[in-house]
């Protein structure tokens, strides 16, 4: 179970895309790269007809925070089996993990979250992620 459970997924034919918001840090990867699937001021913000599935998977997989992922119908997922994890200051922002990280919290819970982003700057509402609000409190780092 993750820590972040609610998970909002978008179904079109074999390609499931899952969004979690709370992790999202709205980076704007998956705009900039399909601004005919993702638009962030739409309802729903994610057309899966704007673009072909192989294409739309491919800019998930460049997700830095691993708010983004997707399911192929008939396919069984696999879990990544890899102990490896890296992390990468991004300026003036969060800290990106690349890998499965296992969190502890104070209340007992734990969960595993695939490439999250970290809070650097203490402003996020959503700690110990980043919700994007180093862009707005002026945060240098």
């Amino acid at each position: 179970m993750e820590a972040n459970e609610k998970t909002i997924n978008y179904e079109d034919g074999d390609l499931t895309v899952h969004w979690k918001p709370k992790v999202c840090i709205h980076s704007e990867v998956c705009v900039k790269g399909l601004p005919n699937v993702f638009k962030p001021k739409d309802k729903p913000w994610i057309d899966l007809s704007g673009a072909d599935n192989e294409a739309i998977a491919d800019r998930i997989d460049k997700c830095p925070s691993g708010a983004l992922g997707y399911s192929w119908k008939g396919k069984e997922v696999k879990a990544e089996n890899s102990s490896s994890l890296s992390a990468q200051l991004i300026e003036n922002g969060p800290i990106l993990i690349q890998g499965d990280l296992s969190i502890s919290y104070p209340d007992g819970k734990t969960g595993i979250n695939k490439n999250p982003a970290l809070c650097r700057c203490g402003a996020s509402s959503n700690k110990p992620f980043c919700d994007g609000s180093h862009s707005k409190s002026g945060f240098k780092g």
